[in-house]
């Protein structure tokens, strides 16, 4: 979904900026495998979010490796954590409460929050 909704993200993928077809980037095991490394920080976010040194390591890293190796424009992580919003909603509707999306909300917020910090950090310049 977040490659559909914005397109120009496939940039910064060189395995798949060329795919058109959404079904096709859905079979794409570098896709797969990059997914499940976003989610396996955001649960590590989850897991420790009762240790902040913790939480501002584990954004820090992927705040610094995006900026600095990746080269990817701050904002995306913003793009990215609405449309996680969007598909948590759609797929757990009777679980996304109120209370869950204020919580998923304040997650949103602390990720951005921690990774731009860490792109001030390193000297970000587009």
């Amino acid at each position: 979904r977040f490659f559909v909704n914005f397109p120009s993200a496939k940039q910064y993928f060189s395995q798949f900026k060329h795919m058109e077809d959404p079904l096709e980037m859905e079979r794409s095991l570098q896709l797969r495998k990059h997914a499940r490394r976003v989610m396996g920080a955001i649960n590590t976010v989850v897991e420790n979010l009762n240790d902040s040194e913790k939480v501002s390591s584990v954004l820090a890293l992927v705040g610094k490796a995006h900026a600095l190796k990746h080269k990817v424009e701050p904002i995306y992580f913003k793009k990215l954590t609405g449309v996680m919003l969007e598909v948590i909603a759609e797929e757990y509707p009777n679980d996304f409460t109120p209370e869950a999306h204020g919580a998923w909300t304040k997650m949103k917020t602390l990720i951005y929050t921690h990774v731009t910090a860490a792109y001030k950090e390193v000297g970000w310049a587009q």
